[in-house]
């Protein structure tokens, strides 16, 4: 299984230097959520920071852009990394898409399958010089004239991973996309009753005959007694927080926490982000967390979903 190391800080002078280390560390690539910065750029300034390892985003808040910007953003990321490039796609949740980016919300999984043809057929229209014409319910892109065209990628084009909780986004990822990337408020068992299953369902409907499954996973780790609970102490706090998030119950119910979830979203409204880690129970970290000294990261990471996973990242700023 790949290692990546995740990104917290994609500022450039972050990435610059974070993307450098993780090559000279033994890493096998980067990848780059969307928080404070934009991950694409962070991925095209990683191409010249490195000559060996990949870069991904993990995620590109797809609803927050359109096919065209994250066509062309996707392309340069691509040329700047010489084909050591993917692109993640996510939904994000609508109240994001609507109050934060100000960008209509709908039916996210048919509209995601919209926006990955689209992202297709533009890629296709600079690679052929076809004519573009892309007509659906949400997008439609039929202008391209050569000015606006940078041509065939000499490195071809970028895969697509897609990432999903829900089984009918799985699906998705499974008929649409080279990768999908696994939520890190999941667990083993969730990924082998739930994820799997439907990631297979989505492929029968297409003609691939595999998706790289690519893990987020929590880790528990550090130098010493004191650098692990400072760890484990972050990690019960993340977990809380998405488990107290009505999109990621269904998680929390495989397992039998539905009086959990109920109690995690309760805290949630009366504002307690600061103590709703104690609610996590040390059961539910075994479930959710992989603990392991930092030598032994990648041999625990293997051990653990080694039979599931392609590649993980792990945080470890």
């Amino acid at each position: 299984m790949l290692l990546d190391l995740g990104l917290r800080d994609a500022s450039p002078a972050a990435v610059l230097d974070t993307a450098a280390r993780a090559e000279r560390e033994g890493f096998d690539g980067i990848q780059v959520p969307e928080l404070a910065h934009d991950p694409l750029i962070a991925c095209a300034l990683a191409g010249y920071a490195t000559t060996r390892i990949h870069a991904a985003t993990s995620i590109t808040v797809a609803f927050a852009r359109t096919p065209m910007t994250v066509a062309q953003a996707a392309n340069d990321a691509q040329l700047a990394n010489r084909g050591r490039f993917s692109l993640g796609l996510g939904s994000q949740v609508k109240p994001h898409i609507e109050k934060r980016f100000s960008m209509p919300w709908s039916a996210p999984a048919p509209r995601m399958r919209e926006f990955i043809g689209a992202v297709r057929a533009i890629w296709h229209s600079w690679e052929t010089g076809e004519r573009l014409n892309v007509r659906g319910e949400h997008y439609t892109h039929t202008l391209m004239t050569p000015m606006f065209s940078p041509g065939p990628n000499p490195f071809d084009t970028p895969d697509i991973w897609l990432a999903a909780v829900g089984p009918a986004m799985t699906k998705l990822a499974g008929e649409a996309a080279e990768g999908f990337i696994a939520h890190a408020f999941t667990t083993p068992e969730y990924l082998a009753e739930v994820s799997l299953p439907a990631l297979a369902e989505g492929r029968a409907r297409s003609d691939r005959t595999a998706t790289d499954v690519i893990l987020t996973p929590f880790v528990v780790t550090g130098v010493d007694e004191a650098e692990r609970a400072k760890t484990e102490k972050a990690v019960r706090s993340q977990i809380a927080f998405y488990g107290s998030t009505p999109s990621y119950r269904a998680v929390l119910e495989l397992h039998g926490w539905e009086d959990a979830a109920d109690s995690l979203h309760a805290a949630s409204r009366r504002g307690e982000w600061d103590t709703m880690g104690s609610l996590i129970t040390d059961d539910m970290m075994n479930a959710f967390a992989t603990f392991c000294e930092p030598s032994a990261l990648r041999a625990a990471l293997e051990e653990r979903f080694g039979a599931i996973g392609t590649r993980a990242a792990v945080s470890l700023e």
